[in-house]
């Protein structure tokens, strides 16, 4: 405590000393006592409850706006994190269509290069020998009256017959018919059969029949067409519009079981049309192609 805080005051007592008739002194006894008083300073706080009152005051305001902030800032957070993951899903897209594409490439590739055949002995293969047996790239592992294509030979009669005679000449000849896998294998097919069709209605049958139950179509061995999801068709299967029709004009019992195709325009890719097997009709049989013996 300083010095300025402190009133110096001098108080005096009297005491005063009776005499034994009872008469009061004239004199007194005086008595000098230092009293020290604090001066007290104005005080600058508030009383316990207002200051409490004010300070509640403020943490409320500061808690509003730290929630304001916060809520102003989720509808952006939100925002930047859609994006961000709109962005990543279409970088994945177009990644794995590159990489779809580079395996298609690939794919190609090794079909045309991958020549190889066997030994004499039949022990260890060997790569395709330089010419002559080598043309254009490839090797000559098809039979005379047969077409090469990726991994299969095949062949396009002239002759006319129904579904299950045109089924047995394919196999008399080592084959079946024909069996679609792929969209380039349609493509290849279609534009072949463009260039040997006199008509619209000289069309080829393929190895697709729902002649064991009605709407099950199956393949020649047993197996149903791929129906997985293509980036340029819905699926791959190449029905012309509104086909299968089942229509039993021809045939009232049995209606159309047997699957033909064919169009003279080669631009349009969905050309099988389901027919009664009886129809004669030009075929297409497959088989895989064959290996290089040696010279």
């Amino acid at each position: 405590m300083s010095e300025a805080d402190v009133l110096y005051s001098d108080v005096k007592f009297t005491r005063e000393r009776g005499k034994p008739n009872g008469t009061a002194s004239s004199s007194a006894d005086t008595t000098y006592s230092e009293v020290k008083i604090l001066k007290k300073q104005p005080s600058t706080e508030l009383p316990g409850s207002q200051q409490q009152q004010v300070s509640n005051g403020r943490s409320g305001v500061t808690c509003e706006r730290v929630a304001l902030v916060v809520l102003s800032a989720l509808p952006v957070a939100a925002v930047i994190a859609l994006s961000l993951t709109s962005y990543k899903k279409i970088q994945t897209m177009e990644r794995l269509q590159q990489l779809e594409g580079e395996l298609d490439a690939v794919r190609k590739n090794l079909t045309e290069k991958r020549c190889e055949v066997k030994s004499c002995n039949n022990t260890m293969p060997q790569k395709c020998p330089q010419p002559p047996l080598v043309q254009n790239d490839r090797c000559p592992s098809c039979e005379e009256g047969w077409e090469q294509h990726g991994a299969k030979c095949y062949h396009f009669s002239s002759k006319k017959s129904t579904w299950e005679e045109s089924r047995s000449e394919c196999r008399h000849l080592g084959g079946d018919l024909v069996k679609i896998e792929s969209r380039e294998e349609q493509e290849f097919l279609l534009g072949k059969l463009s260039e040997k069709m006199d008509e619209h209605e000289d069309k080829f049958w393929i190895g697709l029949t729902d002649s064991k139950e009605e709407n099950k179509w199956l393949w020649v061995d047993g197996s149903p067409p791929n129906t997985r999801f293509d980036f340029f068709l819905l699926f791959l299967t190449f029905w012309s519009f509104n086909e299968p029709d089942n229509w039993d004009g021809a045939n009232k019992i049995d209606g159309e079981d047997c699957v033909r195709m064919g169009e003279k325009d080669r631009t349009v890719l969905r050309c099988w049309f389901d027919k009664d097997c009886r129809a004669p009709h030009r075929r297409i049989c497959d088989k895989p192609k064959t290996t290089l013996k040696c010279v």
